[in-house]
């Protein structure tokens, strides 16, 4: 055997073992990906008013899709799979600030899939999207993880928030797909397919720590509770005494406070630096959006805010998110 040709078997095995794990993935996930077709009712009947596809979570009916698949007033659909059957489903929750949903389908046997952590991937790594756009057959496209740590903005009425750690990846997102999962090579669903980033790339929504907390409340209260200041902001540089003295190069510079929200009765104004927030180091606004969690509403919480020459400590009471501005 010549070397070009040792060469041509090696590209051959190596392309094989290459198909083999990506037919395995689909394998194993088709029946754990459904069509779902959102219907509301109207005079004419049920109309169908979006699509898209969903992930089965629980054997008895729990699955997870994308918030925007499931917008509108609808609360309810239909869920298809590759097996031929099919099951009426509701709307669990919907949280479109992290752009997840939940929804239960009547099907009681139905086979979860697997959830991976999205912390552990990394650029290269072979991923699959697999979605169902038809119902019947399963749509499987495959590429590598082409970035990390990209953001994605996402709002909900006057409400905005970024989704941070969202996937990129060269996988093409066919339609259909969103809500479906970017699954990893062991078949585990690292992402929640979410939109198409330009020609030839898809952004997905990670599975980590703070989206299976997402979708536990989703599940459990139908809704996510989220804490909320009441300040719009920015990045700023630190002034060098302040640097030196905390020995912090930035913070967040307040722009904006709601009148009678809790930054205001604190005593924020705008041009305040905010350092810290609950003993926890501010450099940019999603620092402090990551801190808003549910266990924050009503809690006490020291600001370190550099207002001028001076350095003030604040005590803040973070309310709940009502659809108002993040923050």
């Amino acid at each position: 055997m010549t070397v070009d040709e040792r060469l041509a078997e090696v590209e051959l095995e190596a392309l094989d073992a290459y198909s083999r794990t990506v037919a395995g993935v689909a394998e194993r996930l088709a029946p754990s990906v459904a069509n779902l077709r959102v219907t509301r009712n109207t005079r004419r009947g049920r109309m169908p008013v979006g699509a898209g596809s969903g992930v089965v979570l629980t054997p008895d009916g729990f699955m997870l899709t994308s918030a925007h698949v499931l917008a509108g007033r609808s609360r309810s659909g239909r869920a298809a799979f590759t097996d031929g059957r099919e099951f009426p489903f509701t709307i669990v929750g919907r949280d479109p600030l992290s752009d997840l949903a939940v929804v239960r389908t009547e099907g009681r046997d139905l086979q979860p899939a697997m959830l991976g952590d999205a912390e552990r991937l990394r650029v290269g790594q072979l991923v699959v999207a697999i979605g169902n756009p038809h119902g019947f057959a399963g749509s499987v496209t495959a590429g590598v993880v082409s970035a990390l740590g990209r953001s994605l903005p996402a709002r909900s009425g006057p409400a905005t928030r970024i989704i941070d750690n969202v996937i990129q990846t060269d996988a093409a997102l066919n339609p259909g797909n969103s809500g479906g999962a970017l699954v990893n090579g062991i078949a585990e669903v690292v992402g929640v397919n979410t939109a198409v980033a330009g020609i030839g790339l898809g952004l997905a929504v990670p599975i980590n720590t703070a989206t299976r907390a997402i979708v536990g409340s989703l599940m459990s209260d139908g809704r996510v509770r989220r804490a909320y200041l009441g300040i719009a902001g920015g990045p700023r540089p630190l002034p060098p005494r302040a640097r030196a003295e905390l020995g912090r190069a930035a913070a967040v510079e307040v722009v904006e406070v709601v009148p009678g929200s809790p930054a205001d009765e604190a005593g924020l104004r705008p041009e305040d630096l905010i350092v810290s927030l609950d003993g926890q180091p501010l450099d940019d606004v999603t620092d402090v959006q990551r801190l808003m969690v549910a266990e924050l509403i009503g809690k006490r919480v020291e600001a370190v805010v550099i207002r001028g020459s001076r350095t003030l400590h604040l005590v803040i009471v973070p309310a709940q998110l009502e659809d108002g501005p993040l923050g």
